[in-house]
């Protein structure tokens, strides 16, 4: 039985992904609802998601805030403006705050570190995770030297050729490989993760991820299909399966037990019960938005993106009552990975 063992090969993954059914998919459910239940209980991590800019120097070719799109309205939180949506989310009782935004190169080490101080004096009792793409080994200590516990960085794919299909020349796919690995030994929970269904993925790309994760071992993991964004080489692309990035949730689950494991705005944005049916797959992370009204509308990372309702950290108590009609217990805590200490 696939929860019982700690390695797969990339064929045997292969042969999961391409022999997936009902029936396959509703046993992977099973297993690691119970793997999540025995760890986690029936709880449901809530993260205040504060979208700090949507500045980014790159131009992956999938996103929607793309340095080389000119129809993104371009917005940057100041630092008192972010504090603030710390406040409001500490007040909603939320215990982790994630600051995720593009490769703006205005969020020096130095405003950063001050920021991140700042919010770890006034709530010392709170987890600061950050997505802030890619930077230098030297600045991931800096951040974490100021009290930053968590960092999320996607891999987007462990296949290189692919990496270079949905990236410009200019980003590296060893690079991106090289951020995690530093910021795993610098002593971050680090998270990983990819798309589902992005262009020209395979069988054998998707197997590969699931085999990088194994190895990797990561803390958390992000996994969400993927929407086009009509201002990207890819808008006429097809989004990916529902159904089949919650299979990938439950093999992900069973690969690391312990392992924090969203279930992403874009899971709720293809479908309006996306959300629950992450959770039943095995994650066990939501992240309601956090950010000012003013500016959710212009985090535009694909079309549709929603950002209001249950997926406001303003209304928790409507995603409180959803996770409560599945089962589940929506809780606000630090909620570190189990096991992990700084």
């Amino acid at each position: 039985m696939l929860a019982d063992r700690h390695s797969l090969s990339e064929e045997e993954y292969l042969f999961l992904i391409e022999n997936r059914d009902a029936e396959a998919q509703a046993l992977a459910a099973s297993l690691a609802v119970e793997i999540r239940r025995r760890i986690y209980g029936n709880h449901v991590y809530i993260r205040g998601l504060i979208e700090v800019s949507n500045i980014c120097r790159n131009n992956c070719y999938y996103c929607g805030i793309r340095a080389g799109n000119p129809h993104c309205e371009r917005y940057r939180l100041s630092e008192e403006e972010i504090l603030l949506c710390c406040r409001e989310g500490y007040a909603l009782g939320l215990r982790t705050f994630v600051m995720q935004g593009g490769e703006d190169g205005w969020f020096t080490d130095e405003r950063l570190c001050a920021l991140i101080r700042q919010i770890k004096a006034e709530f010392p009792d709170c987890a600061v995770t950050l997505s802030l793409g890619e930077r230098s080994r030297e600045s991931y200590q800096r951040l974490y030297d100021a009290g930053a516990d968590r960092y999320l960085l996607r891999h987007e794919t462990a296949d290189a050729a692919h990496y270079g299909m949905l990236h410009p020349a200019e980003m590296s796919h060893n690079n991106r490989m090289r951020c995690l690995t530093d910021l795993k030994e610098i002593g971050y929970q680090v998270g990983c993760g990819f798309m589902v269904g992005s262009p020209y993925q395979t069988s054998e790309h998707l197997a590969r991820d699931l085999k990088f994760i194994e190895e990797f071992k990561p803390h958390m993991c992000g996994i969400g299909p993927f929407i086009p964004h009509r201002d990207t080489d890819f808008a006429d692309r097809p989004a990916g399966s529902v159904e089949l990035t919650c299979y990938l949730l439950s093999l992900v689950r069973m690969i690391c037990p312990s392992v924090l494991l969203p279930a992403t705005t874009a899971l709720g944005t293809l479908e309006a019960r996306g959300r629950e049916k992450g959770i039943l797959s095995g994650a066990n992370v939501v992240m309601p938005n956090l950010s000012p009204e003013s500016v959710r509308a212009k985090y535009a990372l694909y079309d549709g993106k929603i950002s209001n309702g249950a997926e406001s950290a303003q209304n928790l108590r409507d995603l409180a009552d959803r996770m409560d009609a599945i089962g589940y217990k929506a809780v606000s805590t630090r909620g570190d990975a189990a096991g992990f200490s700084r």
